[in-house]
């Protein structure tokens, strides 16, 4: 298997992949002329028609011994209108193709060493299903999609985010899944596969990057309409202009009225439509950022509210137990044993850090207290894990809340005592987790959250954009409160079971808003499913990945930022080429118009501002402007309109500024331009 060590490398296979393609891309411009790739554009459909309509024109002019230089020139300049914007399309789509080859590298025929019962047998990757069990070992690659769920590792990520340092994997909690390709650096895991053959992480996403099934956005359908009903209301127009000409009695060639028609329309935008959406696609991949869909990075830009899981996303997702605290009446080596048992067996960083804690106290621990013992796993819903023996024995630990519902015996000082434990625990941003034997509190441990590097910083960047931050979390109120002002968030959540996250979201929908939720772990999965944008951490659970309609593959939680700064940049930049395209036409209405009824009408002359040398050199001076300024523009299209963070009134006014005034201005130099040439060359 191939790797690509780094970001650098990566980009420059990439460089070369766009190379290579260049014939690919060629060709397929052309076969974007096809009537039903070009249906879907109404305004280059259009074109294409007037562009046929005139070819034939000239082809039987020319059969008649009536040769029209002025006809061919129309027609020739119309079938490179068209290529121009099927090119755009096409080189967008090559992009996408190019990173999808760059990730079929990292598939290969593979075997894997597949667990029957006690034993191991050798089988083709490809052959394996949904549920069946792996060992993957140090040096080898991991032949199909997982969950780890027993050992800890170093893995090489690589082939699939272009980062060279490798990552930690382990079982339990929310950095449990792993994807095929990607390679075991040092020590054994054990892996349940989570997707049948061909179903893989690696293979949805060169089906996704090479954008085969890729639907438009609802903004650019809206667009889509809006240039429908234009391009309708300007061949009603032109249709309408043969009868007036007519009555003028000024002879209006067909292919005029289908130059009129052309730079009439919006043709512009209508040509990069489309490379403006796949555009927005590729810049969220070379993010490392894997969009399911160009709706969900369009909607990035309108978000108004950021839901954020603490465990993982905005804290490091470790925790560590700091000290375990016994309350009156228990010695600490008693409630160091009961955590010890209620850890055992534990396969989250939080149980595995309570069990060594309590270990480390203890010292040498008697084994056969470990015999014939049965583990309740954590429930999302209980939020208890807990023991028992075969006595009738539990020993259980879990959120200060649901351990006091399940007690029974408890007296109201104790209860009391509990209280100022546990605030005085989470006072201190420590998250305090409530130690039970027999279902009575017998001590709390505190468990100390460390803050991913640079988060305050991101969400005060956030803030600039206008964007709410939400934390939410299953840890009590003062535990949450003491995380969510040492984080900068604006608000917080709770006691949060997957049932209220989603009960939020919906309440927030139902009020406007558009809700951003970031989470890795399967107790995430209904509020990322219900989001507006779910974001799912790569190395979070298969469940979290599936629910989300994007995957961060670096598993960043401040990469919303360039979720949000994409989604604004692909708003901004259609929103700035619609903006130009318009405007253009206005310069192309003093152009033609008066060129096309000045002998009929002499007071048109006034009109006539740009000085153009003739009415055949005006049109041609037009047509010939529209279509070089598509391919001038492809580079902005392909690259986006630069985002600074700004309020939206900012913005539309820069748009105004910059793309509506130079959309104005622009037309009038560079069709007097051409019409100067022309007449130099003697057109």
């Amino acid at each position: 298997m191939e790797f690509i060590n780094n970001k650098n490398s990566n980009q420059r296979k990439m460089n070369l992949l766009k190379n290579e393609q260049m014939l690919d891309t060629l060709k397929h411009t052309f076969i974007l002329l096809h009537p039903k790739y070009l249906a879907k554009n109404p305004v280059m459909f259009l074109t294409e028609i007037g562009a046929i309509i005139t070819t034939m024109i000239t082809i039987g002019d020319f059969v008649t011994g009536i040769f029209s230089f002025y006809s061919l020139t129309i027609s020739i300049v119309l079938w490179l209108t068209v290529l121009f914007g099927t090119f755009a399309e096409s080189l967008a789509e090559a992009r996408g193709k190019a990173q999808a080859n760059s990730l079929k590298k990292a598939k290969t025929s593979l075997r894997a060493k597949k667990i029957n019962k006690d034993q191991f047998d050798w089988v083709e990757a490809d052959t394996l299903k949904y549920g069946d069990i792996i060992e993957i070992s140090a040096g080898e690659v991991i032949p199909s999609d997982g969950e780890i769920i027993s050992g800890v590792a170093s893995v090489d990520e690589s082939a699939i985010t272009g980062e060279s340092a490798p990552v930690i994997r382990e079982a339990g909690g929310d950095r449990s899944g792993v994807t095929g390709g990607t390679r075991v650096l040092s020590d054994q895991i054990i892996v349940r596969v989570t997707v049948n053959a061909g179903e893989s992480f690696l293979d949805k996403m060169i089906q996704l990057v090479e954008g085969a099934v890729r639907q438009k956005t609802p903004n650019e359908l809206a667009i889509t309409v809006t240039l429908s009903g234009l391009s309708l209301a300007f061949l009603i127009v032109t249709f309408c202009l043969y009868p007036i000409s007519k009555f003028f009695d000024v002879e209006l060639p067909i292919p005029t009225l289908i130059a009129l028609l052309v730079c009439l329309i919006p043709t512009t935008i209508g040509a990069l439509l489309s490379a403006i959406g796949l555009a927005g696609l590729d810049r969220a991949l070379k993010a490392n950022l894997l969009a399911k869909s160009g709706k969900a990075v369009e909607l990035a830009g309108d978000i108004d509210t950021l839901l954020l899981d603490k465990t993982g996303t905005i804290t490091v997702g470790n925790r560590q137990a700091k000290e375990i605290i016994p309350l009156s009446g228990v010695s600490e080596e008693e409630v160091n044993e009961i955590a010890l048992l209620s850890s055992y067996g534990d396969e989250t960083a939080e149980g595995k850090s309570i069990f060594a804690n309590a270990k480390k106290f203890l010292g040498k621990i008697d084994e056969t207290k470990f015999r014939k013992i049965s583990i309740i796993p954590f429930s999302a819903e209980t939020r208890i894990s807990a023991t028992e023996t075969l006595e009738g024995n539990n020993f259980s630990k879990g959120a200060y809340s649901s351990i006091l519902e399940l007690a029974t015996e408890i007296s109201k000082e104790q209860i009391i005592e509990l209280n100022e434990l546990v605030e005085k625990i989470a006072k201190k941003g420590s998250t305090p987790l409530v130690i039970a034997k027999n279902r009575q509190p017998v001590g709390v441990v505190a468990l100390t959250d460390v803050l991913k590097p640079g988060i305050k910083e991101r969400f005060v960047r956030l803030r600039t954009m206008g964007i709410r931050i939400i934390m939410v979390t299953g840890d009590n109120h003062l535990t949450a409160e003491s995380i969510a002002k040492e984080a900068g968030v604006d608000d917080f959540i709770a006691n949060a079971t997957p049932e209220r996250k989603l009960e939020y979201i919906r309440e927030a929908q139902k009020n406007g808003q558009l809700i951003a939720m970031m989470g890795d772990g399967t107790n995430d999965s209904p509020a990322l499913a219900q989001a507006d944008i779910g974001v799912a951490m790569n190395s979070g659970t298969q469940a979290a990945k599936e629910a989300g309609n994007i995957i961060d593959l670096d598993s960043d939680p401040t990469k919303i930022i360039e979720v949000i700064e994409i989604g604004k940049q692909l708003l901004m930049t259609r929103g700035a080429l619609t903006t130009f395209s318009i405007a253009n036409d206005v310069a192309k209405y003093f152009a033609i118009i008066p060129a096309m009824f000045l002998l009929a009408v002499p007071g048109l002359s006034a009109l006539n501002v740009m000085s153009l040398s003739s009415p055949n050199s005006a049109i041609l001076s037009a047509l010939i402007f529209n279509a070089l300024i598509i391919p001038i523009l492809i580079p902005i299209a392909l690259k986006g309109v630069k985002y600074v963070p700004s309020g939206a009134n900012q913005i539309l006014r820069r748009n105004l500024l910059i793309y509506g005034i130079g959309g104005l201005i622009v037309p009038f130099f560079g069709i007097k331009l051409i019409d100067i040439v022309l007449v130099l060359v003697g057109v």
